[in-house]
């Protein structure tokens, strides 16, 4: 119970990595709010079943308090007031992990721009680089009171040269650079800010094939780095970084759910991405 009476906001979980991350936090004895679009008032764009409200009930039976509040992170008066109640209800927030993302809804398939959907890029900015800049705008009030916080953006870390999707690609850069900045902005208040990049993710709660599941890392994977670095009272090492879990697990010696401290597809990732540098130094 390392977090406990540590207060969390973990956006974007009612299912994938966030439900992963919120449920580690609560195993750890937070307090864990829980945000997203899902309830089970208001049904998912996509058509999934998980809720905020299933995350939140996980949350409390792993030993933390899980609170659900249904918050659409592209409508700014949502986020006010989310920020808000956290305030009203407890003078302090200890971690933010910044997890919604609205890229999905569309597949991000290999394709030249000119074949891209321009609806697809309004989606990756309003619900992604916008959502996580203006959650942690929002909050800030209570992360600079609180001091000593975490503010982790979800993202993926672009390991190849161009990922072949130019919006995703320009996206995700852009969220990998915000670090940079809010780690300046907020070094004063002693406040820690990184993105944090989980490898390819199925989720044990929902069925997989048997392959993917054995290549890639649960969702709880990267909730275990979310814990170790929340826990650690020299985290700020990290600020204004881009780590991959992967990385964090072998630095802070925790594993993903089968014991492992990696998985397939990352170990495949790494060897392509070395083949690559070699093939550049040669030429």
């Amino acid at each position: 119970m390392r977090l406990a009476g540590k207060v969390a906001v973990v956006t974007g979980a009612s299912r994938g990595a966030g439900r992963g991350i919120a449920n580690v936090l609560g195993e750890e004895g937070a307090t864990v709010y829980v945000t997203g679009r899902t309830s089970r008032e208001c049904g998912s764009p996509t058509g999934r079943p998980e809720t905020i409200e299933h995350t939140a009930e996980m949350v409390t039976a792993r030993g933390g308090r899980g609170v659900a509040v249904r918050c659409d992170h592209t409508d700014d008066r949502q986020v006010r007031a989310l920020y808000g109640r956290v305030g009203e209800e407890h003078g302090r927030l200890d971690i933010l992990v910044s997890n919604a993302w609205g890229g999905y809804e569309r597949d991000v398939d290999d394709a030249p721009v000119w074949e891209l959907a321009p609806e697809h890029l309004d989606l990756m900015l309003a619900a992604g680089l916008r959502a996580h800049i203006l959650s942690v705008q929002f909050a800030a009030g209570l992360l600079r009171a609180t001091r000593g916080g975490l503010v982790v953006l979800t993202t993926w870390r672009i390991d190849k040269p161009y990922h072949k999707h130019l919006y995703y690609d320009v996206i995700k850069t852009a969220i990998n650079r915000t670090p940079v900045g809010l780690a300046e902005e907020f070094r004063p208040y002693d406040v820690t800010a990184l993105a944090v990049s989980p490898g390819a993710l199925h989720d044990h709660d929902v069925d997989q094939t048997s392959e993917w599941a054995r290549r890639t890392e649960t969702t709880e994977f990267v909730g275990r780095a979310v814990a170790a670095l929340a826990s650690d009272a020299e985290v700020a090492r990290h600020s204004g970084s881009v780590r991959t879990v992967v990385e964090l697990a072998a630095e802070y010696g925790f594993t993903d759910l089968n014991g492992r401290p990696t998985s397939e597809w990352w170990e495949t990732t790494l060897a392509r991405r070395n083949e690559h540098a070699g093939t550049q130094d040669a030429h």
